[in-house]
Formats: structure tokens, C-alpha cells, sequence
């Protein structure tokens, strides 16, 4: 072990520690297991993965070993056989699990193992190995050097600011026997436990410098697969970006297209009030003006036939101008003031005799009559000469 490890080996055991004690393990353990189940289930094995712990105990020189939390059923081996044949044995015991997922742990007897309860500070929890090894003095009559120890946090109740933990404590000489029996028989365990029932306890009496490396070849793929999965993680999430601008310059361009067409429509709205407008204008001065034809129509009834015009005004305004000649032009206002269509006739300048035609010329001016009554739709009034 190397001294980075060993320098980061507390916050690795906070870590683990708080992931154990949290419920995500049961968790993700019931999840892959559904998740297993909807395999085929020649698939099922293969990704079933982890550790898989046998344990392995030594009874009247007899060698047993079963999975933690199954019941005992590859037959016991006599530890008098030589190491070849132990582990022969061994290997048929443990046959159908995968080597990277193999753990083997030592068992002891429970007649060999000194278990003391404990109340400590909460504080102590990040540091419980250490606490044992200052506790030893006071809660066994051995020394630290004399035993391999494991102390570890139990479920039950404490007075609050404190947890309870358990001190397990075994012989060295008892565990070394034990040890250099396995070594001699080429066998390699990765802890030293106690049985609870058919399954492990869960400590390690092994010290850490004790504790056998495994490599795992799977761990470079896992990596690699994470990676791989962040990668394309980022990629779903970039395509969901692009889709999404483009799906907001799809509604943009619809938008400046609606936009235009508003404007537009909203051109052509105004373009037909302004004609709207335009025609009303018109058909109000048309239908606020007097037709030149009624009033000529007037004129030709009312004057004499004595006389007769050489000009017919009307301006803008409804002024009308009369210039012609009349054998009694002074009885023309007269006539005149009986009009539908003109009032205020009056002569303009004075009445002069013609001596070509020995008639009187003169020169009148008068106002149309407009309508009483004006239609709603707006018209305007022309002019004819």
C-alpha cells in the first residue's frame, strides 16, 4: 500500500462508511436485482457482478467453506492434504463464481473471539479503528499488539451525542495458526471474520497492511463505459440544444413571416379606408352639389327668349356667373328670384348696349341653392363649364 493510499484511507472509510449506513445500498441492490430479472437468464449471471463472499472455517482439521448467507453444501477437506489438493478442493467448492468477484474470509470460532459493546461520541465514528486501539487497554486484558481487532458502529439505542459500536478482539496466536495453515496450502483470504448464522458479520480483524490488493481487470472497461455513457449523456443533451434553437428559428421565421404578412394586410386595410374614404368623399360632394344640368334646365325655362348666354359659371364654392345679352336685361332679377336652383342674382359692372346686336349686356352673379337634407356618405361637388 502505497503512502497516497494509505494517506487517503480515512476519508475513503468516512466515505464507505456513510454509503453502508445509508439506505442506497438496499436500494440499488433490490433495483439491479429487478432489473436482473427482466434478462434472459443465460444474461442474468453475466451481469450479476461484485464481491461474492465464501467463508471458510476450520473445525477438528477439517477445511469448510459456503457463500456468506447460503446454506453449507461443498463437502469439508482434511487440512493433512497436500496444497495441490486443497485447493483442488477449494476450487470445486467455489466453482461457480467468477474469479475477479471472489472474497474469501477466514471464520473464527466464537469461543475465540473476545466482543465487548461500547458506547463512544459520535465524533469517534470517522475514527473507530483508532478508538479500539485506545480502548483495548481498558475493555480487554490484552495489549493492541497482542490481538488483531475490529471495532465497528451496531444498530440500537444510544443517549443522543453518542453511538454504539462493538470491540472484536481475537488472539494473534490463534489467528496466525490459522493463517500459516492457509499459506502453507497456497490459499489466500481477504479477511478474518466471525459467522452470524449462515452469513459474515461484517469486520475484518486483519490490519490494513495485511489486507490482500485485487486488480481488477473489469475496472479500466467500467471507466471506460462511464466515460462513454457521460459522453453520449452530453451529446443527447447538445442534440436536444440544436433541436431546440432550431425548432426556435423554425417559430422565428414563421413569425417575421406572419409578421410581414400583418403588415401587409395591414397596408392594404389602410389603402382601402383611404379609397373608402375617397369614394364617401366623392359621393358626398356628388350628392351636397346641385347637378350644372338642373341648373341650366332652370335658366333655359325662366329667362326670355329675348335673351341668351355667352357664358355659365359655377366655382367650387356654388358661385354662379351669367354673362349674355337680353333685349330688358333689368327685368332678368325678376325673373330670377322665383329660381329652385339660384339665389341672389345681382348684376356686377354696369348694362351696356351692344351696337351689333342692339341688345344689353350684362353681367350676373348669384349662389346655388344646396340641398336641405345631406346624405351620411361623404361626396363632392364638380364643376362644369
Amino acid at each position: 500500500m502505497n503512502s497516497a493510499t494509505q494517506t487517503l484511507r480515512p476519508q475513503i472509510d468516512r466515505v464507505r462508511r456513510a454509503w453502508r449506513g445509508s439506505p442506497m445500498p438496499a436500494f440499488m441492490a433490490w433495483w439491479g436485482g429487478e432489473l436482473r430479472a427482466l434478462l434472459p437468464a443465460r444474461w442474468q449471471a453475466f451481469f450479476r457482478g461484485g464481491d461474492v463472499w465464501c467463508l471458510l472455517r476450520h473445525e477438528d482439521s477439517l477445511w469448510r467453506v459456503h457463500r456468506s448467507g447460503q446454506k453449507e453444501s461443498a463437502p469439508p477437506w482434511s487440512d493433512a492434504l497436500d496444497a495441490p489438493a486443497q485447493q483442488a478442493m477449494l476450487n470445486t467448492a467455489v466453482a461457480g463464481v467468477d474469479r475477479q468477484d471472489l472474497r474469501l474470509a477466514l471464520c473464527l470460532p466464537p469461543e475465540g473471539v473476545l466482543r465487548r459493546r461500547l458506547l463512544l461520541p459520535e465524533a469517534a465514528r470517522d475514527n473507530l479503528r483508532q478508538i479500539g486501539a485506545y480502548e483495548m487497554d481498558r475493555q480487554t486484558p490484552f495489549r493492541t499488539e497482542q490481538v488483531y481487532y475490529d471495532l465497528r458502529e451496531v444498530r440500537g439505542s444510544a443517549p443522543a451525542g453518542r453511538i454504539a459500536a462493538e470491540l472484536i478482539a481475537a488472539p494473534r496466536a490463534l489467528v496466525d495458526a490459522k493463517l500459516e495453515r492457509l499459506r502453507n496450502a497456497g490459499i489466500a483470504i481477504d479477511a478474518v471474520d466471525l459467522c452470524d448464522g449462515d452469513a459474515r458479520l461484517g469486520v475484518n480483524l486483519l490490519p490494513p497492511e495485511m489486507a490482500r490488493v485485487h486488480r481488477d481487470p473489469r475496472r479500466r472497461l467500467n471507466l471506460a463505459l462511464a466515460a462513454a455513457a457521460i459522453v453520449l449523456l452530453l451529446l443527447c443533451l447538445g442534440e436536444w440544444l440544436h433541436n431546440r434553437q432550431e425548432a426556435l428559428a423554425a417559430m422565428q421565421s414563421q413569425v417575421d413571416d406572419m409578421r410581414a404578412d400583418a403588415q401587409k394586410i395591414s397596408e392594404l386595410h389602410k389603402q382601402l379606408e383611404d379609397s373608402s374614404g375617397a369614394a364617401g368623399f366623392l359621393a358626398h360632394r356628388k350628392t351636397d352639389s346641385v347637378a350644372v344640368v338642373d341648373v341650366l334646365q332652370d335658366l333655359t325655362a325662366r329667362i326670355p327668349d329675348d335673351t341668351w348666354l355667352e357664358r355659365f359659371t359655377i366655382d367650387s364654392s356654388g358661385r354662379v356667373g351669367i354673362q349674355g345679352q337680353s333685349a330688358k336685361a333689368a327685368s332678368l332679377i325678376d325673373t330670377l328670384q322665383s329660381s329652385k336652383q339660384i339665389t341672389g342674382a345681382n348684376f356686377q359692372g354696369v348694362i351696356q348696349r351692344d351696337p351689333a346686336t342692339n341688345k344689353e349686356r350684362f353681367y350676373m352673379d348669384a349662389q346655388l341653392r344646396m340641398p336641405s337634407t345631406k346624405p351620411a356618405s361623404s361626396s363632392s361637388a364638380g364643376a362644369a363649364r
